[in-house]
């Protein structure tokens, strides 16, 4: 994200950031034992945001069967950092709200806190205050969506003086930032669908809700560009290419094929070829979810119709338009498309990506394209896949050359039916935490010393997700053989 970007420019990468959580101003002391080097970096209890009953017994239960120090202490550091440092939960008109920062910047990005508190869903059957705060996101990020359906990234209470209300596109107080992303108003609708469908909850699905997801489907169809550019433009004063965009801020041109424009990558960086491949799949998939709720929860059949017929549209542009024929790898899926025959090979670290397609239910792990894909993207063949010494991921230009983001190593273990590719991840993630116990946004190649973002809670969280999901699958003798 650009503030990111600011903060790594500000200090050296790798160095203690502007705002470190207090907990985590020491680093292990080299020479010590191996029980000292390993004491938790967790806040003390006192100073923790949020206490769960169930994800405390979870970390204890999962430490305990994790044989290797170094990688039981960097999960019981992760797992919790959401909970421990980035949520406030309150009640508000009666209803639970929740606001949860990204960590690092004192804003709430739509996708980071879905995506934060997303490993915490199945632990509400058993514990009702963890099960009213995920409620509480629901409502907050309701609420984002009234405020402006084409803004990612939000305050707790309005700030006029606000770090982007520059930008040359319609910004208010509450915004943070303004940068329309296609993936910032499916995340809102994968959290509210998944937590009712653990817990059995309706009460997020108010009138609220239903307004917010009239909005979804009206933006979404907006960036269908159908009937012109549409509403939303984005310019911005900076020395970043990417934090701007051409054409009078509306972008590269793009020929209205049904598939729906992102004028932001997840990574907050402007798209090249304005059809997002990962994120038009995200929508589908969110827009089906949508029409069953509206269908079984609000009965509201005319809602369901038009966001199921929406999503079949942008489901047959994609299998029309996504699909590229690779010289080297066939059939594969492109990054970004514009409808006119232009594609990009590539992929970014961030999700949803073409990586993560399956994680988010955009297509089956099994599916030939994908697999075909899944090889182009994990090597050299991206332009954005870097190996050296220390580790081998997929990086992106938010950060540029020769960083690999631990977000794309969690996912290719998450996306894998291999055990040896799951132990080579777990493997490199275990050795490129720069020795803080804490996973970053990105680390050198060849130097994990050289990392940035020492508070990023999202990729924290989504580390300790990883770990509980192979503990589920019966799988912690291959969490041992690292």
């Amino acid at each position: 994200m650009t503030t990111r970007r600011n903060f790594i420019k500000k200090t050296a990468v790798g160095l203690t950031a502007l705002a470190v959580h207090p907990a985590w101003a020491a680093s292990p002391v080299r020479g010590t034992s191996m029980k000292e080097k390993f004491v938790s970096n967790r806040p003390v209890t006192g100073d923790r945001h949020f206490t769960s009953v169930a994800v405390e017994q979870t970390i204890t239960r999962v430490k305990a069967k994790i044989k290797d120090l170094k990688l039981a202490w960097m999960f019981e550091n992760c797992f919790p950092n959401t909970l421990d440092t980035t949520v406030s939960f309150s009640m508000k008109n009666g209803k639970p709200d929740t606001f949860v920062i990204t960590g690092d910047i004192d804003a709430m990005w739509l996708r980071d806190s879905s995506a934060q508190v997303w490993p915490y869903l199945p632990l509400t059957k058993s514990d009702a205050k963890l099960k009213q705060l995920i409620a509480g996101l629901v409502n907050r990020q309701t609420q984002c969506i009234l405020v402006d359906p084409y803004a990612n990234a939000f305050y707790n209470e309005p700030r006029p003086e606000g770090s982007w209300q520059k930008d040359y596109t319609k910004m208010t107080p509450m915004l943070h930032e303004r940068k329309w992303e296609i993936d910032s108003l499916c995340y809102p609708v994968r959290l509210a669908y998944h937590y009712w469908k653990t817990t059995g909850d309706t009460s997020v699905f108010d009138a609220d809700w239903k307004k917010a997801m009239g909005l979804v489907i009206q933006t979404f169809k907006e960036q269908q560009r159908k009937d012109g550019l549409g509403p939303y433009k984005f310019q911005r004063v900076t020395e970043r290419q990417l934090d701007t965009v051409n054409n009078d801020g509306y972008g590269n041109p793009v020929k209205p094929v049904g598939l729906i424009v992102s004028t932001f990558r997840p990574s907050d960086d402007a798209t090249t070829f304005q059809f997002l491949v990962p994120s038009n799949f995200f929508a589908v998939t969110s827009l089906n979810q949508i029409a069953e709720i509206a269908e079984k929860v609000v009965r509201d059949n005319a809602l369901a119709a038009e966001s199921k017929a929406l999503a079949d549209e942008v489901y047959n542009a994609l299998k029309q338009y996504a699909v590229v024929e690779h010289p080297k790898y066939g059939k594969v899926y492109a990054f970004e498309v514009d409808g006119f025959g232009n594609a990009y090979f590539m992929d970014d670290a961030n999700i949803p990506s073409l990586l993560a397609l399956p994680y988010l239910d955009g297509v089956e792990k099994s599916d030939p394209i994908y697999q075909n894909t899944r090889k182009l993207v994990w090597s050299e063949d991206n332009p954005y896949f870097f190996r050296g010494t220390a580790g081998e991921g997929i990086g992106g230009p938010h950060i540029g050359y020769d960083m690999v983001w631990p977000m794309s190593i969690i996912m290719r273990a998450q996306t894998s039916d291999s055990d040896d590719e799951i132990r080579d991840c777990l493997r490199m993630l275990r050795d490129t935490d720069g020795d803080t116990g804490f996973m970053h946004e990105s680390f050198h190649k060849d130097d994990p010393a050289k990392f940035t973002r020492k508070w990023f809670a999202w990729v924290n969280t989504l580390f300790g997700e990883l770990i509980v999901d192979l503990e589920g699958k019966g799988k912690m003798d291959l969490v041992n053989s690292i």
